[in-house]
């Protein structure tokens, strides 16, 4: 039964099969034909919608929902809905000041769209739950205080790391309040999604994150559940560090070499799952594509200990044979391996013209980023730019390019940017994978100005 062998992996136990755990988030409304935001707002439709996923992509555990933003709404944040992507945050009520949110707003089954995710979760629950292994996914208290504050938090960090720490602590409440009512909606495994853990260094983590989540996964476990840390980007540096707060599993994207980070996470004893593309192979590359991926993932890496899933939550549009292809990779790998035989993989071959950076009349700063709609540490990359672009834009220009898009994708290649999000300045790799603050950021553009 595929629950049990989640359980096992969890717990570390050896296996004679690897667990496939497919993120099918808001893709999940597209297999029924609904959107982003009706799915997450109708529990109807989302029970719907997750039952369509365990039918079509026989799960071994699968998410309920994949969105950062419900506990950010909950505690004052406007969102920006989407048809095709969770809700963005485009407020944050904590930007101006210095205090800290009141207790009373940590969040009750009556808040927010928890009443419609609960329902779901228990319906779901009682249809699939006894052969699938349900992740209830909250945001961690790091993106959590993100939303709050806004990226003055980066600033923060360097300026006012007491208050961080007050904040993320709350926050870390708030966390363990949804955990809470989660495991008692029937979710048998709860993951901290804080994809800005990837965007901050070992050492500042260690000073003012650690704590608060150590407390998080310290309370899931004494609750008897299992727990899982989802960290996008390129959280290489700070797997280690990851362990050390003490997580059943962690879970990565196509930013880190998971042969490498296995080798971190079985020293700590940690089950690790990853990290088939999400754009490049699933949206956007054929069934052979994902099969290949799945394999050599198998082969690469030992079995004990391991998941294999998307990189993250899956994109809206991925083909819906797409997945069926990796997760038969998963269940059957020697059929897999027979239909590889003739493999052959195919890059487009779409022609990118890159500026002529030595003759621009202003400083050009691109950043290349996942999806700022959906990856948050795209969104807070590029708001660090949005918020000081005042007191820039006489002497720069910024450009935007998606990893979604084919052309987008050749421009990446065609630049050599190693991971995402990253931020170029004339041509000049500068931020990867850090988000930096506001003087920094300035400073650095000026340099370049003529």
């Amino acid at each position: 039964m595929g629950k049990e062998l989640i359980f096992k992996t969890l717990r570390h136990e050896e296996t004679n099969e690897i667990p496939w755990v497919p993120f099918a988030g808001v893709h999940a409304g597209k297999l029924k034909g609904y959107t982003a935001e009706e799915i997450l707002k109708d529990s109807d439709k989302l029970a719907e919608s997750l039952i369509e996923v365990k039918k079509l992509y026989t799960p071994d555990g699968m998410p309920v929902l994949f969105d950062l933003q419900v506990e950010a709404e909950i505690l004052g944040c406007d969102l920006l809905w989407a048809k095709d992507n969770p809700p963005s945050v485009k407020s944050h009520p904590f930007a101006d000041t210095n205090e800290l949110p009141c207790k009373c707003k940590i969040p009750t089954e009556e808040s927010g769209r928890l009443p419609i995710i609960l329902d779901a979760m228990r319906r779901v629950k009682a249809e699939i739950g006894e052969d699938v292994a349900l992740y209830g996914l909250i945001c961690g208290p790091f993106t959590l205080a993100s939303h709050l504050r806004g990226s003055n938090i980066f600033m923060d960090m360097m300026k006012n790391a007491d208050y961080v720490k007050e904040l993320v602590g709350f926050c870390a409440e708030v966390s363990c309040k949804m955990a809470e009512m989660y495991i008692d909606a029937g979710m048998d495994v709860i993951a901290v999604v804080d994809p800005l853990v990837s965007q901050i260094s070992p050492r500042h983590i260690e000073k003012m994150l650690s704590d608060a989540f150590k407390a998080v996964f310290d309370f899931i476990r004494a609750k008897g559940s299992y727990s899982c840390f989802f960290v996008c980007g390129n959280a290489t540096n700070q797997i280690e560090v990851m362990c050390k707060m003490g997580p059943d599993g962690i879970s990565v994207d196509e930013n880190v070499d998971l042969v490498k980070a296995k080798e971190i996470t079985d020293r700590y004893n940690i089950s690790i799952g990853g990290n088939i593309p999400l754009t490049t192979t699933m949206l956007h590359g054929t069934q052979e594509d994902n099969m290949k991926i799945v394999i050599d993932l198998m082969d690469s890496l030992t079995h004990r200990n391991l998941v294999i899933s998307p990189g993250c939550d899956m994109p809206y549009d991925t083909p819906i044979e797409n997945t069926i292809a990796a997760s038969q990779a998963v269940k059957h790998p020697e059929k897999a391996r027979k239909l590889l035989e003739n493999y052959q993989s195919k890059v487009d071959d779409i022609d990118v013209t890159l500026p002529d950076y030595e003759h621009l009349d202003k400083v050009l700063i691109e950043l290349f980023l996942l999806d700022p709609d959906q990856c948050a540490a795209c969104t807070y990359m590029l708001n660090s730019v949005v918020d000081a672009f005042d007191e820039i834009k006489d002497i720069a220009d910024y450009a935007v390019y998606k990893y979604t898009i084919k052309e987008d994708i050749a421009r990446t290649r065609k630049m050599g940017i190693p991971n995402l999000p990253t931020m170029c300045v004339n041509g000049e790799i500068k931020w990867v994978s850090i988000i930096p603050d506001r003087e920094e950021f300035i400073s650095e553009v000026r340099k370049y100005a003529k």
